[in-house]
């Protein structure tokens, strides 16, 4: 059998006896996702459907428009191991992007368009990045960030896309309105005449691919440095989750940001890897109504919906006669109502809950092999063990006691190599052989695996992972604040919001004109999800005897 086809199995036992990863000596991932499709032939088979326009990209199509930009980019001198950042959302360019990287050797850093200047300054110049494709709706955060970023020599500004032509402050293709502190070129010039064609980078598993970005609550966001066989393991995370229902026949769609890491590996490249279709269809704020809508019109078979939004769903009127099959879900824990709903309302939709975190692939999750628990996440994946540590003295706990999840895989290519220019923070995530996940869970007789709780002070909401810290640093900026401390509290639609416990300089008092302007500022500098929904201003914080604020303390207070 092909390396790339994943076995079937008759029984969730019979895969974990048997399944072995086996990927090849040489592995790029446009090839895999693009090139190896032969039945339907790649320039008949639909790999995009553009839902705001219509268009519909053949594999072929996607290859060839790839081609074009990775010969432009190599006009730029981009070359193997050189960083690429692309902040762009739903539309064909950005798959493109990654993937005329990757045909070059070029390493991607995927960042959202929600991200506000300090945001992106921040990740491309740690990312020492070279080159920046980007939507021309960023274009003010980005001219501003790249003053920051002495790395960063071009910046590639995509076209007007009809869906967010209202969103943007710039001007057409290559003439920006905003200064840049680097060349910008526009898409359309740079792949105009190139070939549509181009020998892809002699990559093999372990070629550097991307670096994802994380958040902790110990320090400033962290460069997840992954090689190309992550993209393999999250296919193969994606086959289980998804009932083994992927295959040329599956239409795939999420509402959710391809710069998450679920998103681009799980839905989007799994989607590919097996010669599906991907529907690009995403939302300014997510709507139920609309998103019933694209889920009908477009045939989706398979979705990928965060918690958050699959609780707003439950407030609308699904179509009789949905052609989904499989929901999968991630970020946040699958509250039993939800799985209520699904059984109530949708026709014989299996909703899968899944775990992974951006350094350590998609590791648990809930499959056809077995019945759906409420409250577990499901079982460790074929490929993967996992075990619940005492988190003092790393010994394994027995069944029922609440530990820190540590996981290992059968191949550690699947995992992050490190965290970028961090030595020491990636010999913590490590012990014994086990990658270790900082969070909390526990896990009964049978292997199901039930969150608890996060041993960081990592905020999740609506399936969004943030860092206090980074939040607390734009609010401190303010002249009016002395100190400040964010948890995050929790929230019936988001499962939390972030709020943030502001300590005012002396003779300035806190009243609902300050609040408004705080959150405005993280709204702008950071991400729209990001910015504290709840400020409550303080006489003093707890703290610890070293100074550290006492977050624990707030989190008790708030709730």
């Amino acid at each position: 059998m092909p390396w790339h086809v994943m076995p079937e199995y008759d029984s969730y036992e019979r895969a974990r006896e048997t399944f072995e990863w086996s990927l090849p000596e040489r592995y790029n991932p446009a090839v895999d996702c693009l090139r190896k499709h032969e039945s339907p032939a790649p320039e008949e088979r639909v790999a995009l459907l553009d839902a705001a326009t219509g268009e519909r990209y053949s594999f072929a199509d996607v290859d060839e428009r790839a081609c074009r930009l990775a010969n432009g980019l190599a006009s730029l001198d981009v070359e193997p191991g050189d960083r690429v950042g692309v902040v762009s959302p739903q539309r064909p360019e950005t798959p493109i992007a990654h993937l005329a990287c990757w045909l070059l050797g070029a390493v991607t850093v995927p960042l959202t368009t929600l991200f506000g200047r300090d945001a992106l300054a921040y990740r491309l110049d740690d990312a020492e990045a070279r080159v920046v494709v980007f939507d021309p709706q960023v274009e003010a955060a980005l001219a501003a960030a790249s003053e920051e970023c002495p790395d960063l020599e071009t910046a590639v500004a995509l076209d007007e896309h009809p869906l967010y032509a209202g969103d943007r402050d710039g001007s057409d293709d290559a003439d920006t309105a905003l200064p840049f502190d680097c060349d910008v070129v526009g898409y359309r010039t740079l792949v105009a005449d190139r070939s549509a064609t181009v020998d892809p980078h002699d990559a093999t598993p372990d070629t550097d691919s991307a670096i994802m970005y994380t958040s902790g609550s110990t320090g400033p966001p962290k460069g997840v440095r992954h090689r190309h066989a992550v993209w393999a393991g999250r296919a193969a995370a994606a086959h289980t989750f998804f009932d083994a229902g992927l295959g040329a026949e599956a239409v795939c769609w999420t509402p959710a940001d391809w710069a998450w890491g679920s998103a681009l590996g799980g839905l989007l490249l799994g989607t590919w890897h097996y010669g599906g279709t991907v529907v690009a269809a995403p939302m300014a704020g997510f709507d139920p109504e609309a998103a019933f809508s694209v889920l009908d019109a477009f045939d989706v078979t398979h979705a990928l919906i965060p918690p958050t939004a699959l609780r707003m769903l439950m407030n609308a009127t699904p179509p009789a006669a949905l052609p989904l099959e499989a929901i999968a879900s991630a970020g946040e824990p699958l509250t039993p109502e939800i799985l209520d709903w699904a059984d109530e309302r949708l026709d014989d939709v299996a909703v899968n809950e899944y775990y992974g975190q951006t350094e350590l692939n998609l590791v648990v999750a809930n499959s056809r092999w077995f019945e759906v628990r409420p409250g577990s996440m499901g079982k460790a994946l074929p490929g993967y063990d996992i075990a619940v540590l005492d988190p003092e003295t790393r010994e394994e706990l027995p069944a029922g006691e609440v530990g820190e999840l540590a996981v290992r895989s059968g191949d550690e290519r699947v995992f992050f190599a490190e965290y970028w220019n961090r030595p020491e923070a990636t010999a913590e995530k490590r012990h014994d052989g086990w990658f270790l996940t900082d969070d909390l869970v526990s896990r009964d007789d049978a292997g199901y695996v039930r969150f608890e709780s996060r041993a960081d002070d990592v905020i999740i909401t609506s399936g969004y992972r943030v860092g206090p810290l980074e939040v607390e640093q734009v609010v401190l900026d303010h002249p009016a604040v002395e100190q400040v401390g964010v948890v995050g509290v929790p929230d019936d639609t988001r499962g939390e919001v972030i709020k943030a416990f502001v300590e005012l300089v002396p003779d300035v008092e806190g009243d609902a004109d300050l609040r408004a302007e705080l959150q405005e500022r993280a709204r702008e500098r950071l991400a729209a999800y990001e910015y504290p929904r709840e400020i409550e201003f303080v006489e003093s914080l707890p703290k610890t005897s070293s100074g550290k604020i006492r977050r624990v303390e707030l989190r008790d207070r708030a709730e």
